[in-house]
């Protein structure tokens, strides 16, 4: 990581987080200890799952939180907030408990990826942050997953800084990308910074260069002899980019004895080029170089390019993946689902006409329940945070939404989900190394069933209540009836 002074971001926030936590203060509810879920509603793309992302820098955000006196001398100009508030910023540090889902693990709708506990104004102040970087993050991670899943193996590079909206989504969704699944990136900064590891060869300029395209070639394998990816469609890929692929490669690397080179299709018609190109290689004597692919790539048309027999082993995927362009928004949420007083949680729901966006009320726990003899995810359970699961029991379970649907599970090892973070505002938790990371989020995608990973009409994984938990919601819900 580089060293110098990082950028403050307490104040990216949005201004109604600050209007309130001024009203809290002047209002005797400063001091109140609020719980709070971060969870979305829906899956991007219509999966069957996502891939919680963005933990990392919420840590990293938390730990720095603080006003500077030019952020005190805005707000003070600003002539609504009270001076007493203005020193509890000026003071303001995180005293809270955060509980979070690592970062890699596949989740799904409505279950918490982060709880918040902590004092009113506290909880209030981290909203905007929280919920950038967790949708942001898991947004793009979850694209990477797909996108890797359909090239069934083949290695797949995030290309899609340029096409970026803006520094910080080419920089962090480089991060995602490489959780997800993607073996490297285009991107620089987020290899020094991260660790994602960064590659490139040539443009269309640099072909462009020189004065012949046979020229190019050459002088790129002389410069680059052990990282030769030549760009071949510059002008006609099957009449002269591969012809003077082939011609560099026997020329400049065989006399070295080196066998690692390869070929980059990016325009026409990929699955026709790369079968032809293919030929044309093998048939020179170079079957070990390997034929890569971009150009607008997405999960569907690395699918699509596969089921054509494309003989492609490598994908560089760009705009359709860092800005998860088929559906832009992860679309996590933040909402209030207890408060105490004198010690004692008091649920709290949101209600409304739409039945998905009424919350589940209390401080809970997420468990995963596995399957004992195939080591497959089962359902993930929801229940009040100091109810346990005994494992070594059946355990029926039942849709919160239609309680007559009901299953029994059995031989099965429950996991708690969320881990503690943050206790009393002092971190406790160490974030894995990214390769770690994505080992484990590789691991955990594996222990879902093939039809929860179908792109298209997912089979619907359970996300259930406890009975307690349930019940809560029931009465909360008749309550406010």
């Amino acid at each position: 990581m580089k060293t110098e002074e990082k950028l403050n971001m307490t104040m990216l926030c949005d201004f109604y987080e600050l209007t309130m936590g001024n009203g809290y203060f002047e209002n005797g509810y400063k001091d109140r200890i609020t719980y709070f879920d971060v969870f979305f509603r829906r899956v991007p793309d219509g999966g069957g799952f996502a891939i919680a992302a963005g933990l990392e820098q919420l840590i990293d955000y938390i730990e720095n939180l603080h006003f500077s006196p030019e952020d005190i001398a805005y707000l003070r100009s600003r002539k609504l907030f009270s001076e007493d508030f203005l020193q509890y910023l000026a003071d303001f540090r995180f005293t809270g408990d955060i509980y979070a889902v690592p970062e890699g693990t596949p989740v799904f709708p409505r279950e918490p990826l982060v709880i918040v506990r902590a004092p009113s104004i506290e909880a209030q102040l981290i909203e905007t942050f929280t919920l950038l970087t967790v949708n942001h993050q898991s947004l793009i991670a979850t694209k990477a997953n797909r996108i890797v899943r359909a090239a069934k193996g083949r290695t797949v590079l995030e290309f899609g800084s340029r096409r970026a909206q803006g520094a910080d989504a080419a920089i962090i969704g480089a991060r995602a990308a490489y959780i997800g699944g993607c073996s490297g990136t285009a991107c620089t900064i987020s290899d020094e910074l991260y660790g994602v590891p960064a590659g490139g060869t040539m443009a269309h300029a640099w072909v462009q260069m020189f004065d012949s395209e046979y020229e190019a070639f050459k002088t790129y394998c002389r410069t680059y002899p052990t990282n030769a990816t030549l760009l071949v469609d510059t002008y006609n890929t099957l009449k002269s980019g591969v012809p003077n692929a082939i011609r560099a490669f026997n020329e400049v690397l065989k006399p070295l004895g080196i066998t690692k080179c390869g070929i980059r299709l990016d325009s026409g018609d990929i699955a026709y080029l790369s079968r032809q190109a293919r030929k044309m290689l093998d048939e020179a004597g170079w079957e070990t170089c390997q034929i890569s692919a971009s150009n607008s790539l997405d999960e569907y048309l690395i699918q699509d390019l596969l089921m054509q027999d494309a003989k492609i082993d490598m994908f560089g995927v760009g705009e359709r993946l860092i800005t998860a362009r088929s559906e832009s928004v992860f679309g996590g949420v933040y909402k209030l689902v207890a408060v105490e007083d004198r010690g004692t949680i008091i649920p709290k729901i949101k209600v409304s006409e739409n039945v998905e966006k009424i919350t589940v009320p209390h401080f809970k726990k997420v468990y995963r329940f596995f399957g004992n003899d195939t080591g497959k995810a089962i359902a993930d359970y929801i229940t009040l945070h100091d109810e346990t699961v005994d494992d070594s029991h059946d355990l029926e379970i039942f849709d919160p939404n239609a309680t007559w649907k009901r299953k029994t599970v059995y031989n099965f090892t429950a996991k708690e989900l969320l881990v503690p973070v943050f206790l009393n505002g002092k971190r406790v938790y160490d974030s894995p190394p990214l390769q770690e990371i994505q080992a484990y989020c590789r691991a955990q995608v594996d222990t879902l069933w093939d039809e929860v990973k179908r792109f298209d009409n997912p089979h619907n994984y359970y996300v259930d209540l406890s009975d307690q938990l349930w019940q809560i919601r029931h009465n909360l819900l008749h309550k406010v009836d």
